[in-house]
């Protein structure tokens, strides 16, 4: 693998699928990236079945179209997803730029932010379980968990990633703000709250993890070669 390609797979690991919040590369869904000594990139991205729902389909063939094109030095762009059934609509539309109501014309009706606000909402009660759980397990009752801040929890990656998924929302993710807090409004868990919210947030990650497995194990029965960017790749 050249240089230059792995400048290119390192953008796309900002690219996550939607339902699993995990990048696509990690996951294996990039199958070929290629970049030319004049900069032209050519990225081929797969998914574990071939009628994987299109919606999400499209939002990471678009997000993985727009990380790219952000590189500098990068003279053109071809990033296409293959062995589906909506192939040829969400590739024409991400080259176009047309948005997914316009690539999927009297079949969608509204635009994807909802749907991508939703799944960073599962992702900030997933990650909240991530950070809470090894303080339950250290003796923290729920209750004590509701008057902490971000502040207060030990510095890890599971930290930060909650942070940023907050700050996508348009949450707090400042080290002042609440560590709990309800995704959908902004508010603060109350104390009386905490054992609900926090069993809420445990449900969504394992249920996240659950499809995660699923999804590995489909795509490799379907796929016997490994992803670009996966570790072990070439």
């Amino acid at each position: 693998m050249t240089e230059r390609s792995r400048v290119v797979l390192a953008a796309l690991d900002a690219v996550r699928d939607p339902e699993l919040d995990e990048p696509i590369t990690t996951l294996g869904f990039v199958s070929t990236c290629v970049v030319s000594a004049a900069g032209d990139v050519v990225v081929r991205l797969r998914l574990p079945t071939y009628f994987c729902a299109p919606n999400f389909a499209f939002l990471m063939v678009a997000d993985a179209y727009d990380v790219v094109s952000a590189l500098p030095a990068v003279r053109a762009v071809d990033v296409a997803l293959v062995d589906h059934f909506a192939a040829d609509q969400i590739n024409a539309g991400v080259a176009a730029r047309a948005g997914f109501v316009a690539s999927f014309a009297g079949e969608a009706e509204d635009e994807l932010d909802e749907l991508r606000r939703t799944f960073v909402s599962k992702a900030v009660l997933a990650g909240t379980d991530q950070v809470c759980r090894p303080l339950i397990a250290s003796g923290m009752d729920p209750a004590e968990l509701a008057g902490l801040t971000l502040g207060d929890v030990p510095p890890s990656d599971e930290l930060e990633r909650l942070r940023r998924r907050r700050a996508e929302l348009g949450l707090r993710a400042d080290l002042a703000a609440p560590l709990l807090l309800d995704p959908g409004t902004g508010d603060a868990i109350t104390g009386a709250g905490a054992p609900k919210y926090l069993g809420k947030a445990r449900l969504t990650r394992t249920g996240i993890e659950a499809n995660t497995g699923i999804c590995r194990g489909m795509l490799r029965h379907r796929y016997a070669e490994t992803g670009a960017g996966e570790e072990g790749s070439g």
